[in-house]
C-alpha cells in the first residue's frame, strides 16, 4: 500500500507523532542508560532542528509524542535524526540487529481546537496506566515528560559522540562512552491552546488531568478485576520478547474534537492529494516544472517550500 502523503495544513502545526517496534518486542524496555540516551538524543535533535516538544512518553514497544513543527520537511528531518539515532543507541543496549521500528512513523495532526489538543495530551500521559503497567503516571520508569511538567524539573541526557570516539578507539585511546558523553537539555513548550496560561497555571491544568487519568485507570480495574504489571514485572522482560496477542488499528489523518473540524481538514487534505497527483502525472510525462503544492515532496526533487 502507498504511504500517506506528508501534509500539514498551516505554519505551525501540532502533531501527534507514534511509533511501534518490529514485531511489538520489547526492545524499548526502560533502563537507565536507554532513557538518558534517548533524552540526549531529543534535546540534540531539537535544538539543531528548532522543534517544539510539547509531551513525549516511551514505553517498551512503542512512543507517543507530541511536536509542534513549522512544516512537513522540519517533521521529516527530526524524525529521521531522532529515530535513526534511537536505534543505533538501541542496538547497542538492547543487543538487537536489524530495523528498531516496524515503519517511518505515524504523524496526526491535531486541530486547533482546545478540546482536541487536551485529550491529546490526555492520552499520551495516560501511556503505562492506561495498560495497567502502573498506578501512577510517575512511576513509569521510561522516559516521560510527565514528572518534568509536575515537578518543574529539567530533561537532560547524554549523546555519544560515536566519530570522535572511533577516532580515539583507532589511536588505541581511550574510547569509553563516558568520554565522549555530551549532555543535552529537552526544552519543553506548553500545549499550543494553553499557551497564553502561566507556569503556575499550566501545571494545575496538568495535574488534572493526570488525576483524571489515574481516577479513569483504577475506575476501570476496579470493574474488571485487574492488577497492575508493576515497576519491578516491567524492568524484568526480556527486550526480544514480543507480547502475545497485537492489536492492530490504522492511525487517523487528524484528531479533531468536532465532525465540523473533521470535516474541514479531509476537504483541505483531498484539494492536496489532488494537485499533487495531477502535478505528479505532468511530471511522468516529462514536465519537470510542473506545479507541486506548497509542502509537499514531489518524487525524487526538492521539498516545495511555502
Amino acid at each position: 500500500m502507498a504511504r500517506k502523503l506528508r501534509f500539514l495544513p498551516h505554519s505551525p502545526t501540532l502533531v501527534s507523532i507514534t511509533n511501534r517496534t518490529v514485531q511489538r518486542r520489547y526492545i524499548l524496555r526502560p533502563d537507565p542508560v536507554l532513557n538518558d540516551r534517548f533524552l540526549g538524543l531529543l534535546g540534540k535533535f531539537q535544538r539543531i532542528h528548532e522543534v517544539q516538544v510539547v509531551m513525549i512518553s516511551v514505553l517498551s514497544n512503542h512512543f507517543h509524542a507530541l511536536l509542534v513543527f513549522r512544516d512537513a520537511h522540519q517533521q521529516s528531518n527530526f524524525m529521521r535524526d531522532l529515530q535513526s539515532g534511537f536505534s543505533r543507541e538501541v542496538n547497542r543496549l538492547a543487543h538487537w540487529r536489524g530495523p528498531v521500528f516496524e515503519r517511518r512513523f505515524e504523524a496526526t495532526v491535531v486541530t486547533q481546537e482546545d478540546k482536541a489538543q487536551v485529550e491529546r495530551l490526555k492520552y499520551i500521559l495516560s501511556n503505562g496506566v492506561k495498560e495497567d503497567l502502573v498506578e501512577k503516571v510517575l512511576e513509569w520508569p521510561g522516559v516521560n515528560t510527565a514528572a518534568a511538567l509536575l515537578q518543574g524539573k529539567s530533561l537532560k541526557g547524554h549523546w555519544i559522540d560515536r566519530t570522535q570516539q572511533y577516532a580515539a578507539r583507532n589511536r588505541g585511546e581511550d574510547a569509553s562512552d563516558e568520554r565522549f558523553a555530551v549532555e543535552e537539555t529537552v526544552t519543553l513548550s506548553p500545549l499550543p491552546c494553553w499557551a497564553h496560561l502561566s507556569s503556575e497555571r499550566y501545571r494545575e491544568r496538568i495535574e488534572a488531568l493526570v488525576e483524571e487519568v489515574e481516577a479513569e485507570a483504577a475506575l476501570a480495574r476496579r470493574r474488571s478485576g485487574s492488577r497492575v504489571l508493576g515497576v519491578k514485572a516491567i524492568l524484568a522482560q526480556d527486550p526480544q520478547t514480543r507480547p502475545d496477542r497485537l492489536a492492530h488499528s490504522p492511525a487517523p489523518r487528524v484528531h479533531a474534537a468536532t465532525k465540523a473540524a473533521r470535516k474541514m481538514f479531509y476537504e483541505i487534505y483531498a484539494e492536496f492529494v489532488n494537485a499533487f497527483r495531477i502535478a505528479s502525472e505532468a511530471l511522468r510525462r516529462g514536465n519537470r516544472d510542473a506545479p507541486f503544492p506548497a509542502g509537499s515532496f514531489p518524487p525524487a526533487m526538492p521539498f516545495v517550500v511555502g
